[in-house]
């Protein structure tokens, strides 16, 4: 398996931060950010590194949300909080940006989003419009 982390961030709105990823799994979808933890690197600094790397955003990351496997990837997703940045694609994301309920659901329903997302975010309680702290 490969180590990986993301992060589960919502803005004061509730709206939840999605990249569309650039790169193979997944290309065109969108996602939660996230990415590869580097040999020797703490966990955390790989959530706080990959979130700055793809969205341009200095994030804290808190809690665990959960752990998913998609293929050889095991996925740590932490709650996290935004501290600093301005908002811009980055890395492997071909776009960034915050999504309230109503795009969410559009880009659900178009299947536009990576496989298993919304059931994921769910069990998390984790939707947009869905209050989680860090």
């Amino acid at each position: 398996m490969i180590p990986c982390v993301g992060g589960v961030v919502h803005d004061a709105s509730g709206r939840i931060l999605l990249i569309r990823r650039g790169q193979q799994p997944a290309a065109g979808k969108w996602s939660l950010p996230g990415g590869r933890i580097l040999p020797g690197e703490p966990v955390l600094d790989a959530v706080a590194r990959e979130l700055r790397e793809e969205t341009g955003l200095t994030v804290e990351p808190g809690s665990l949300a959960g752990i998913v496997t998609r293929g050889r990837y095991e996925i740590h997703d932490y709650f996290c909080g935004v501290v600093a940045g301005t908002l811009r694609a980055g890395d492997d994301a071909v776009d960034a940006r915050w999504v309230d309920s109503d795009e969410y659901d559009a880009l659900d329903r178009n299947g536009d989003l990576v496989d298993e997302l919304t059931a994921t975010l769910r069990s998390w309680q984790a939707l947009p419009g869905q209050r989680h702290g860090a």
